[in-house]
């Protein structure tokens, strides 16, 4: 082989995102336990429903709201994990375990710096500060951003270091077993570096409170956008608290007291059964219905439809259960990481719908509070608060919203062929023969001369295997040589379409596949 096949640009991001879905999964699950439980172990929703005080309940109630929150509570880690994991092409077990050793020390690093330089919050000011707990460590808080980042650092090392042999007084750290060590140093220096610029960020959303404020009927628009901007890095925390806990959310005289922010405005006018200020909630749960209730669950619709018919089946309780999470809880990330990732235009898209979400609420008099914009805050602080709520608007946009956010992304997914799930270059259910898996060809094979059967490495845009086939995606399968495959061992070929072919190797295709990676990717 001559010429060794080249990861593209995009190749690589369609990979990226292909590595998320092991913990989007378990995050859609654990959305549900966590909105079921959270939401109805909760105050107003109690008020409102006293039948769920029931002792027992309350139990079940936030046994499922512990066991749910787990996935959020450390879904940074998941991805530091599960990047390497899924973008490295051997050795994946000591990926995985050095991307969890390299983002744990990242934060211990990170602590280190802040406690070196007395830059530590008090814990009662941890999201004002934008510092979180990480297994118990104060750290900058960086969201799925501070796994992304730790994730792609130790697949690039695991990829150069994974093979290095060191001299000989030093070889049993050589391979494998130095991939966690390299990974130990260079991510201590990364979380140095981290809390000398993550300040600017600070800054920077800073001044973005005080130009909501100033913004007017533009200002929820401006929140509500910059908001969701800002969720993938983790910083959505500081925007959020400044808007609903200080001055920037706005003030108010109640009861003879000054209340500063708007959650705090709401949350005092509604227990002095005050009239509920428009201009409060235009920062709360009213701007993110359009889009949590009929928007998001619209793009998984889009998503379903363009998937390839035959997958539908496959995909359908993922996207369920993220639909559910949304609409009925207000927790979004299981369906905006399936596309978060691999769209950035359908991101920009959701962000803008959001912020307009955001203003027009207000601007068509609704007046719905609380937080999570959900369809339990469409009942309780929306239906159940009488007419003045004007709750039918939601409905009315939450329509509109429905029908564009469905029709714009099932045109982009399709347009550019873009690998939401069910829509992965796959191939066919495999029956396979006793034959085939009992075949094993005498000798090694001559993997160099599969290649140039297949066509050359040029031709070759996916590698993968079952338990005797090797599954590969070409650019054009019309060219590949059957003959020659069946003189160089192959019990069989079968094209399953233009692109998709299988190349029956038997009880060998683990050690093929190995050597066709080494070949075309190392």
């Amino acid at each position: 082989m001559k010429n060794k096949k080249k990861v593209s640009f995009w190749e690589f991001f369609q990979g990226l995102g292909k590595t998320f879905m092991l913990p989007v999964a378990l995050l859609a699950f654990m959305g549900l336990l966590l909105g079921i439980g959270s939401s109805f172990s909760g105050e107003s929703t109690i008020d409102a429903l006293p039948f769920l005080g029931n002792q027992f309940l309350q139990i079940v109630f936030r046994f499922m709201s512990t066991i749910g929150a787990f996935a959020f509570s450390y879904l940074p880690v998941m991805f530091a994990m599960a990047i390497p994991l899924g973008l490295v092409r051997k050795e994946k077990g000591i990926a995985a375990f050095s991307g969890f050793v390299g983002y744990t020390i990242m934060n211990l690093s990170i602590n280190f710096y802040l406690t070196e330089n007395s830059l530590l919050a008090d814990p009662e000011e941890l999201r004002e500060a934008g510092q979180g707990m990480v297994f118990g460590i104060q750290t900058i808080e960086m969201g799925v951003l501070g796994g992304i980042i730790a994730g792609l650092l130790v697949y690039q090392l695991h990829k150069r270091f994974y093979t290095i042999q060191l001299p000989d007084s030093l070889s049993f750290f050589s391979g494998v077993r130095f991939v966690p060590i390299i990974t130990s140093l260079v991510l201590a220096v990364v979380g140095l570096i981290i809390p000398i610029i993550w300040p600017i960020f600070a800054v920077v959303i800073t001044g973005i409170g005080t130009l909501i404020q100033s913004a007017g009927v533009f200002g929820p628009f401006l929140f509500g956008a910059g908001e969701r901007l800002l969720l993938p890095f983790g910083l959505h925390h500081i925007l959020v608290a400044m808007v609903r806990f200080t001055e920037a959310g706005g003030s108010a005289i109640i009861e003879g007291n000054q209340i500063f922010g708007a959650l705090n405005i709401f949350y005092a006018e509604l227990q002095q059964g005050l009239p509920i200020s428009g201009d409060a909630t235009a920062f709360l749960s009213q701007g993110k219905m359009p889009t949590f209730i009929f928007g998001l669950p619209a793009a998984a619709l889009a998503m379903y439809h363009a998937a390839t018919p035959k997958n539908r089946h496959k995909i359908k309780g993922l996207l369920i259960s993220g639909v559910v999470a949304t609409a009925v809880t207000g927790i979004t990330e299981p369906i905006e990481f399936l596309f978060l990732f691999i769209s950035p235009l359908l991101w920009i898209f959701h962000v803008i719908m959001t912020g307009l979400g955001f203003m027009i609420m207000p601007l068509v008099g609704v007046v719905i509070g609380n937080t999570d914009g959900g369809l339990l805050d469409f009942l309780i602080f929306g239906i159940m608060q009488g007419n003045y709520t004007r709750w039918w608007m939601v409905i009315v946009i939450g329509a509109i919203w429905f029908a564009f956010y469905y029709f714009v992304f099932k045109t982009v997914i399709l347009k550019f062929d873009l690998k939401t799930p069910g829509r992965e270059k796959v191939t066919d259910e495999t029956e396979y023969t006793e034959e085939e898996t009992h075949y094993k060809k005498k000798g090694s094979y001559n993997v160099p001369e599969m290649i140039d059967a297949l066509g050359g490495a040029q031709n070759i845009e996916v590698v993968d295997n079952c338990i005797t086939r090797l599954r590969l995606v070409l650019k054009q399968g019309a060219i590949v040589d059957d003959n020659k495959l069946k003189e160089l061992g192959a019990l069989g070929v079968v094209h399953l379409g233009e692109n998709n072919v299988q190349v029956i190797v038997g009880t060998k295709v683990t050690s093929v596949r190995n050597e066709l990676d080494s070949l075309l990717y190392d």
